[in-house]
């Protein structure tokens, strides 16, 4: 077989339309096969052979004729989403809770206001959220006191809490409930996380096309193997966050304040979805030097996100941030010295100076980015804010990298992609192989390398241009 680089350009149509099959297959077999609990090393083989897949095809898609490309993504998008819907969540319950926040609203109570072990909430269950007696089998179900003598279980994790989901996330799976049949099941999220990711798509090549910038982008984002596991089979709200964020960063490039205003609204819906888009702010402010031009980002923002709880805040009897504390220290963000948090920090600092090195660092880096940002691109510096807190945070959930892909996809810096993929390694593997700490660092260290090393390469590669242009563009 010629080399990927050299291939013609109808050979390099029919190589990456092979290999987007070849992807699609082994995505399937992702889902359709084993899972986190029942083969997690099986699972996570079969994800690393669909990233070896999906890197081959973005090379073998540099030599795809330009007025192809729009229309390989998005045929590339829709086979590798489909994959997503051929089975039930294999490696997160998360979308069980989901479903009930949307029933507990569609009966008109606040979801903010009973855990959903509660007792006053039994009318709520079913024989498919809530097993009970022999049903009551699996390591992903979770024991809840009964009611009646019977054992009794859920889907649903965390059972005893409150939601964490802020307002936007929990209209969504109102709007979701309301239109979904009574006995679908999981079925409704994961068919809405799949038409939102394919939104993304577009939305990532409508922002390319309009600037100029190279289609072949979006397929960071069209065809990586975190978007079907992750944003579709898992139905993770993140998902919507990243479209609203996306749409947000696109509108505030623009110079018109009304176009940026339009875009802190979104990127305040963004935020008001899963909290985490707020680290796109710094990129939303890129090189802005006038306060009229940052307050027209920020109070929409600001706004929007605040009266997007006043609805929850009426209905709710108790606070509308549910268990958002108790997670925050669950995970272990208040106290480096447990668990894999902050782990690349913690190789070389003592823990107690973990967290206010990473502050530091992530204001410094911001502080970057809003002086010398481009304008024209927020998603470039939103995305080194946001590559560097994940870097830095080494968070254990590989859905959290789902921003980051877009973002990727927006502004092609790819060496980013190891970050989300060190992600589904921490998830997947430490549980099963007992050494979360260290494969932390392994996997997100190698992130960290790959990064630094591609950045030196650009930066030495721009001064050669700028020194010897004739010499570069003969390249």
């Amino acid at each position: 077989m010629k080399p990927l680089a050299t291939l013609p350009p109808r050979a390099a149509l029919v190589t990456t339309a092979l290999l987007l099959a070849a992807l699609t297959t082994v995505l399937a077999l992702t889902v359709l096969c084993g899972g986190y609990f029942s083969d997690p090393v099986g699972l996570f083989g079969r994800y690393a052979v669909g990233w070896a897949l999906f890197a081959v095809a973005l090379l073998a898609l540099r030599r795809v004729p330009p007025r192809r490309v729009a229309r390989l993504i998005v045929a590339g998008a829709v086979a590798v989403t489909v994959t997503g819907l051929l089975g039930p969540p294999r490696t997160s319950t998360d979308s069980y809770r989901y479903a009930w926040d949307g029933r507990v609203q569609s009966a008109g109570v606040s979801p903010y206001d009973h855990p959903p072990q509660d007792p006053a909430l039994v009318r709520l269950r079913d024989p498919w959220l809530f097993p009970t007696g022999a049903a009551c089998q699996g390591p992903d179900l979770a024991r809840i006191p009964p009611t009646d003598g019977e054992r009794h279980c859920t889907r649903i994790n965390r059972p005893t809490v409150q939601t964490i989901y802020p307002p936007v996330a929990e209209a969504y799976f109102l709007a979701v409930d309301q239109l979904s049949p009574a006995d679908a099941r999981y079925k409704p999220l994961q068919i809405g996380a799949a038409l939102i990711s394919l939104a993304v798509t577009g939305m990532i090549l409508v922002i390319l096309r309009r600037r100029g910038d190279d289609l072949r982008k979006a397929a960071y984002w069209a065809w990586c193997p975190a978007v079907p596991l992750e944003a579709v089979n898992n139905a993770h709200i993140d998902v919507l966050g990243v479209l609203l964020a996306v749409a947000g960063l696109g509108l505030v490039a623009s110079r018109a304040l009304t176009r940026r205003a339009a875009g802190g609204v979104l990127i305040g819906a963004a935020i008001a979805t899963k909290l985490m888009p707020a680290v796109v702010l710094p990129g939303a402010l890129s090189g802005v030097r006038r306060v009229r031009d940052a307050a027209a980002v920020l109070l929409p923002a600001a706004a929007f996100t605040l009266l997007s709880y006043v609805p929850y805040v009426l209905l709710s009897h108790g606070s509308v941030f549910g268990y958002l504390g108790g997670y925050v220290d669950e995970e272990g963000y208040d106290d480096p010295s447990s668990g894999s948090r902050y782990s690349l920090l913690r190789l070389v600092l003592p823990d107690s100076w973990a967290f206010p090195v990473l502050l530091v660092v992530i204001a410094a880096v911001s502080l970057y980015v809003m002086w010398r940002g481009d304008p024209r691109r927020p998603w470039s510096g939103a995305l080194l804010v946001t590559g560097w807190s994940f870097l830095l945070l080494t968070p254990g959930y590989s859905w959290y990298a789902l921003l980051l892909i877009a973002l990727v996809a927006l502004d092609g810096r790819w060496e980013w992609l190891g970050v989300p993929l060190a992600g589904a390694a921490v998830y997947v593997l430490a549980p099963t192989l007992h050494f979360q700490p260290s494969l932390s660092n392994i996997a997100y260290g190698a992130a960290a390398v790959l990064v630094l090393v591609m950045s030196g390469a650009r930066r030495r590669a721009a001064a050669e241009t700028v020194s010897d242009p004739a010499t570069a563009s003969q390249r």
